[in-house]
């Protein structure tokens, strides 16, 4: 997100810039589900918060097979997910997701060295996902998912 510094006439300009764009962000996230994936409760429970601030739904799970549970029972616009996850990683979540819920946009993240490993073999299956790198700062997530449904709503995603 853009820092703006207030002008020598107007100290108010940033704060009415940053409202501005607050609310912006609400309105595009008006009616949006986002799932949380991460088996670090507190990375899950802090974007949960960010996300729900800005006017997202959100439900957390700590496994892929939370998620899965989870997606059974209520379909998310979006799927944030860690990528090392116990027993089932993020990329095979995905690739569930995907083909179970083609409507659930994907963002994958990761701070773990074996992760290029994993999404080459992915790769070598035909699936394809692009991974942020841990750490994500909240703001940036929230940026990056807003575009994301900006993209969507102008059917260039």
């Amino acid at each position: 997100m853009p820092q703006f510094l207030p002008s020598a006439g107007n100290p108010d300009t940033a704060l009415d810039i940053q409202t501005h764009e607050h609310r912006l962000l609400k309105r595009a996230a008006a009616g949006r589900g986002i799932l949380v994936v991460d088996d670090e409760p507190a990375i899950a429970e802090s974007l949960s918060a960010v996300f729900t601030h800005s006017g997202y739904t959100v439900r957390t799970a700590l496994s892929a097979e939370e998620a899965i549970e989870t997606v059974a029972v209520w379909e998310p616009d979006l799927a944030i997910l860690d990528v090392m996850l116990p027993r089932m990683n993020g990329l095979e979540l995905a690739v569930v997701l995907r083909d179970n819920h083609p409507r659930c946009r994907l963002v994958l993240f990761s701070g773990n060295s074996n992760t290029p490993a994993l999404a080459e073999e992915a790769a070598k299956k035909g699936n394809f996902f692009e991974i942020l790198s841990k750490p994500v700062h909240p703001l940036f997530m929230l940026d990056y998912v807003a575009s994301l449904f900006s993209e969507s709503a102008t059917g260039t995603a």
